[in-house]
């Protein structure tokens, strides 16, 4: 994470308000208080989402015409929305995924990852290493999403690849080869998207009833697929290492003293996948007694703020049901709140009660390893093996953040 050369940045304790420059040369303003993280998200007036998915390195012009040559556009849909749009277009894809909806996949899922952790235990009981994050959280969510939001006939593979290069363009620092590589994969899946728009069933033909343009039902699709299914696989595989190291939550799970929606929650708190999003400043205000030029961009430490002593009471203790637990901003705050929250508990419920006794007789053998990454931290692989009931994982929860 790019947030791995910072600590080093700040003399003592993080201030509440803090400038830093990140690893391609921009400055922000590095908010970390929880009371001031959700104080800014609840006010779109004030602190745009306008550069919520501006690029992180700045694209190059050869990297530009790639995207160009796809007809690449990500106008305001969701996340880098404030206009007048924004309440209907979110309001059609929250229907898409309203609860009731959600709550209904859940035998299904459980079925699914059920079977796969017969087939992981299999395997595992054979001696045989397994990569957790390839064969049980990698896919999950974008199987899950596709039975709520129809999707355009791709194979998963290519899915998956297109959102992480999506990721990787936006938000990671990159040189000017790694980007026209990235702008070609993104774009030549962004057309596959742009074609769906205009034919496509269900959210994409909800939206077009509405009114909306192709470029619009493109933008809510490419956010879907890029910041929310491959943020659920990524916590998936984050949130199933910190459970290695934590042998008395998983006894807790046994004996049914330990709630798995606690687990989820405590999960969110610590590992988010999301660990920062951007806001920027649409006029000179203050921020915590701090003074904020307008136009300065605003980096919100999600995943600080989730260990605030103000708000939890043992920050950084795996304490599933402690006091503001539940208080994390993993899935944001306010107008432009994650509207797949539902489904990402859901995912992460059913996973945690049917994968977790696998992990009481495995010892990590690759942990998650997370690339520079702005705002996601991106896991690549998560090998277990087999040992006996009795032996700790040896590497500690938390590696690779």
């Amino acid at each position: 994470m790019l947030f791995r050369g910072w600590e080093a940045a700040v003399d003592g304790p993080w201030p509440d308000v803090a400038t830093v420059v990140d690893g391609v040369g921009g400055t922000h303003l590095v908010v970390t208080r929880h009371a001031l993280v959700r104080q800014v998200l609840a006010d779109p007036v004030t602190w745009r989402p306008d550069n919520a998915l501006d690029a992180v390195t700045p694209i190059p012009v050869a990297a530009l015409r790639v995207l160009t040559g796809h007809r690449f556009r990500l106008p305001p849909t969701l996340a880098n929305n404030a206009g007048p749009s924004h309440p209907e277009i979110r309001a059609i894809v929250a229907e898409a995924l309203h609860p009731d909806r959600v709550a209904a996949q859940r035998p299904w899922l459980t079925a699914l990852v059920r079977t796969r952790v017969a087939g992981i235990a299999a395997e595992l009981a054979a001696g045989r290493p397994v990569d957790l994050h390839a064969r049980l959280a990698a896919d999950l969510p974008l199987l899950a999403l596709a039975r709520l939001v129809e999707l355009p006939d791709a194979p998963v593979g290519a899915v998956k690849n297109f959102a992480r290069a999506a990721l990787e363009l936006f938000w990671a620092p990159l040189d000017a080869d790694r980007q026209q590589a990235l702008a070609a994969e993104v774009g030549r899946f962004h057309a596959v998207l742009r074609e769906f728009a205009g034919a496509g069933g269900g959210l994409a033909a909800r939206l077009r009833g509405a009114g909306h343009s192709p470029d619009v039902v493109v933008g809510a699709l490419f956010f879907l697929l890029v910041a929310g299914q491959e943020t659920t696989s990524q916590f998936l595989t984050l949130l199933l290492h910190r459970l290695t190291g934590e042998p008395e939550v998983r006894a807790g799970l046994r004996a049914g003293t330990v709630a798995v929606a606690d687990v989820v929650e405590e999960g969110l708190r610590l590992e988010p996948p999301i660990v920062t999003w951007r806001r920027v400043a649409a006029t000179d205000t203050t921020l915590g007694g701090t003074p904020v030029p307008a136009g300065s961009s605003m980096l919100l430490w999600l995943a600080r703020a989730g260990r605030d002593p103000e708000v939890v009471a043992e920050p950084a203790g795996f304490r599933p049901g402690q006091r503001g637990s539940r208080r994390h901003l993993a899935f944001g705050a306010g107008a432009h709140r994650c509207v797949g929250a539902q489904l990402a508990r859901l995912e992460a419920a059913v996973v945690v009660a049917e994968a977790a006794p696998l992990l009481d007789a495995v010892t990590v053998v690759r942990p998650p390893w997370c690339p520079d990454n702005l705002t996601f931290r991106m896991p690549d692989a998560f090998v277990v093996r087999r040992t006996s009931r009795d032996t700790v994982a040896d590497t500690p929860a938390g590696e690779g953040a």
